[in-house]
């Protein structure tokens, strides 16, 4: 569970970076020049420790590259602010894909309830285009604090919500399933 926090704050970084020194400096090219320079160097250090990218780590990189351009071209926020929609969106999309949570559920979960994983990963990817939608739509009233409130608030606590729901409901699908399989 680390690892993915860890890798959420990665995928994050530049957003928060711009954020952060937006609402320090009121300077949106100071900020956007920053953010962009820090997602160049997350990937030239992470390729010069010999870390595996992969394609999504070079599709952020590029939304942040062509985005941060826009921003400064533009002078306009909203711009780097889509960045984390984009990024919902693309997972979205990759959840998608029948039976993608099976292989992060416990054994005993894909034995006795894959159906519902399944279902369980067709909500997910709702849940992320929801997500994605709500961000274009908070990043176009330019409002960085709502902004704010939204990505960490509103978008981390949908998730983690939405993690315990699919706990508790899967335990309980399970925990019945096993009881009526042993009474039979």
């Amino acid at each position: 569970m680390k690892a993915v926090f860890a890798r959420l704050a990665s995928d994050f970084l530049s957003a928060i970076v711009f954020l952060v020194i937006y609402l320090v400096t009121d300077n949106v090219v100071l900020a956007t020049s920053v953010a962009v320079a820090g997602a160049v160097a997350q990937v030239v250090y992470a390729r010069v420790k010999g870390h595996q990218l992969n394609y999504m780590t070079y599709a952020s990189l590029a939304l942040v590259v062509v985005l941060g351009t826009i921003t400064l071209l533009t002078n306009d926020p909203r711009f780097m602010l889509a960045k984390p929609s984009i990024a919902h969106f693309a997972i979205g999309a990759i959840m998608l894909k029948r039976g993608w949570m099976l292989r992060y559920m416990p054994p005993i979960v894909v034995e006795t309830v894959p159906e519902y994983v399944t279902a369980a990963g067709y909500a997910w990817a709702g849940l992320m285009f929801v997500i994605g939608i709500g961000m274009i739509a908070v990043a176009s009233t330019g409002d960085l604090k709502l902004w704010a409130f939204y990505l960490t608030v509103v978008a981390g606590g949908a998730k983690i919500l939405a993690f315990a729901i699919q706990y508790v409901v899967l335990r309980l699908i399970v925990t019945s399933r096993k009881r009526a399989a042993a009474r039979a």
